[in-house]
């Protein structure tokens, strides 16, 4: 199966980035993960969305092949990250990537909710129309403190945590093969 994985901070050393990271080295032999990056995505314009840059053809072109997208997000001031939403907002037009594609959201922050507010908003934005993504209820990853539960070399080391996220990656993985 493969995944790719979306991740809502462009910041060098981005908790949520490392998350990613984590999932894409610890579940290898389940899923094929591609961790895309929003750093070159220039900002959404209607102007040019059909004869788009190419690093908004190749972007979407990646996310398009996947069989799910993986979000993943930081909270910033209670809702998703700008980066994240520009991103989606070239996926929610023109040939539209994201109808119909299964996702499965994440996110961590240094707060002790974790992103639930952020997640609300990204649940909203992938209902909207031009996106239309199903989602897995029920299977809410929430980290929060997360500047306690990773080492100096990004490495998830919170056993807790790990623990949950083997459950919640084998919930999506057995969802996913009964909906693909």
């Amino acid at each position: 199966m493969k995944v790719v994985a979306i991740v809502g901070s462009i910041r060098k050393e981005s908790y949520n980035m490392q998350l990613a990271k984590f999932i894409e080295k610890r579940y290898a032999e389940k899923f094929d993960l591609e961790v895309l990056s929003l750093k070159d995505l220039p900002m959404y314009n209607q102007d040019i969305e059909n004869e788009a840059p190419q690093t908004v053809l190749d972007f979407k072109a990646r996310v398009k092949t996947a069989d799910a997208v993986l979000w993943v997000t930081p909270e910033y001031n209670g809702t998703v990250p700008g980066v994240m939403v520009n991103a989606i907002d070239w996926l929610s037009r023109v040939d539209k990537a994201m109808i119909g594609k299964p996702s499965f959201m994440m996110g961590a922050s240094m707060g002790n909710l974790g992103t639930v507010k952020a997640q609300l908003h990204l649940r909203d934005i992938l209902f909207s129309p031009g996106v239309n993504s199903p989602l897995l209820s029920g299977n809410d990853v929430y980290i929060g403190a997360v500047h306690t539960k990773f080492d100096g070399e990004g490495n998830l080391t919170d056993e807790g945590t790990v623990k949950f996220l083997d459950v919640v990656i084998d919930n999506f993985l057995n969802w996913m093969r009964n909906y693909i």
